[in-house]
């Protein structure tokens, strides 16, 4: 999908896509693919977004910015900026919805205006800086040129006192059932006019 994307932009059109985790990490045409876009366009921007806001509850998404540039025979992808909106962040679909104004620094730090005088919020000083720059040699050295990246400390793991109250892990269980259950559902209602076609 990504590939197809990138096939249809014009030099120098920009995308922004939404992509599950497994197109950041995994191998094979995955990462023949990651190393291709990086090659052929900018590949800007990386928006790691929590749980369930574009695919069914407990699959991460994230969003994907790259410009297509012409023909090179060196890479365009120079830094990949990320911004980490998932770590220690409790967003529920019913209880506590994402709202437009939780993007908002995310929003500023891109910098739509001029994105190559991009500031990143963290440092080994500032290890809670959810806006960091990886260089492109960084990005390829990694194991399958994986774009899976993260370093914020999650809270939750090592402390259960940060977790949330037990009223919000409950209707998060709550949204996540519902959600499997209209999932499955949609698989049945699928599978009898299957049956009923056959």
């Amino acid at each position: 999908f990504v590939q197809h994307i990138r096939t249809l932009l014009k030099p120098h059109g920009r995308a922004a896509v939404v992509a599950p985790d497994n197109v950041l990490f995994e191998g094979g045409a995955g990462e023949t693919i990651r190393r291709k876009l990086m090659h052929e366009c900018d590949v800007h921007t990386l928006l790691r977004l929590p749980t369930g806001l574009f695919y069914a509850q407990g699959v991460k998404a994230n969003v994907i910015f790259f410009d297509r540039k012409p023909a090179s025979e060196t890479p365009w992808t120079k830094k990949l900026w990320i911004y980490d909106l998932r770590t220690n962040q409790h967003f529920t679909l019913k209880t506590n919805p994402l709202k437009r104004e939780d993007l908002d620094e995310f929003v500023r730090l891109y910098n739509p205006v001029n994105r190559h005088d991009r500031r990143a919020t963290w440092s080994p000083e500032n290890p809670d800086g959810r806006w960091r720059v990886y260089d492109f040699d960084e990005l390829v050295a990694r194991d399958k040129a994986s774009l899976d990246i993260f370093w914020l400390k999650d809270e939750s793991l090592a402390d259960a006192d940060n977790l949330p109250p037990p009223e919000v892990i409950a209707q998060e269980i709550v949204d996540d059932l519902e959600a499997a259950l209209e999932q499955f559902r949609l698989i049945a209602a699928d599978l009898q006019g299957n049956m009923e076609a056959a």
